[in-house]
């Protein structure tokens, strides 16, 4: 097994079973429904760093989608502006419309900012192929929606700041879910400075930074 896949097999995200489980097991818990909502009420999720490009596995999933529709829901919450937001489910999002159809089959559910952005990492590192300057914003997000949930402050390309209560740095606990290490991590980062952002204005992207 090559360094590669031996890290990859050490990742440990949010599973989709975690994300999507059975609607009746959803109901139960959390009061949740699978639910069509029309793809013009859901936008993307903000500041999303990771592109979702109409090349040939694309297309290829678009026309899995004119066949056989979307068969795993997609992830939103609500705006409180009105409509939805999404979370987990770019690609089938993009590949519906390209296949024509309207609507999609969604989950929706209540989530702070830091909530979703930390789902929306997950399941996007989760993506066969994933670009280094993909996963630097993804990961900065992340860090920095982990120690907001922490308590401490999210500093400007801070790597870290305080501890969990089991002694450890938010940088630290990312690099294991990750299977990264700590200084790798923290590469990454910085790369964040070397790229252009996505979006240098919205509420969010202003704390994430």
């Amino acid at each position: 097994m090559t360094a590669k896949e031996n890290r990859r097999a050490n990742i440990k995200l949010t599973t989709v079973d975690d994300l999507f489980t059975t609607e009746e097991g959803r109901n139960t818990q959390h009061k949740e429904q699978i639910k069509d909502i029309p793809l013009s009420d859901i936008s993307d999720f903000l500041d999303h760093p990771f592109k979702v490009k109409a090349d040939d596995a694309m297309l290829e999933m678009a026309e899995s989608v004119k066949q056989y529709g979307v068969l795993v829901p997609v992830l939103v919450r609500p705006k409180t502006d009105g409509g939805f937001e999404m979370v987990a489910g770019h690609r089938r999002k993009k590949a519906s419309e390209l296949a024509g159809i309207e609507s999609i089959p969604c989950i929706v559910r209540e989530l702070d900012d830091d909530q979703a952005t930390i789902i929306m990492v997950d399941s996007n590192l989760q993506r066969e192929h994933v670009s280094p300057s993909e996963k630097a914003f993804a990961y900065r997000m992340k860090l920095n929606a982990m120690k907001r949930q922490a308590g401490r402050p999210s500093k400007e390309n801070a790597a870290q700041v305080g501890q969990d209560i089991n002694g450890k740095y938010s940088v630290e606990i990312l690099a294991e879910q990750v299977g990264e290490s700590r200084n790798q991590i923290k590469r990454f980062i910085r790369l964040t400075e070397l790229i252009p952002p996505y979006s240098r204005n919205g509420r969010r992207q202003a704390n994430r930074i």
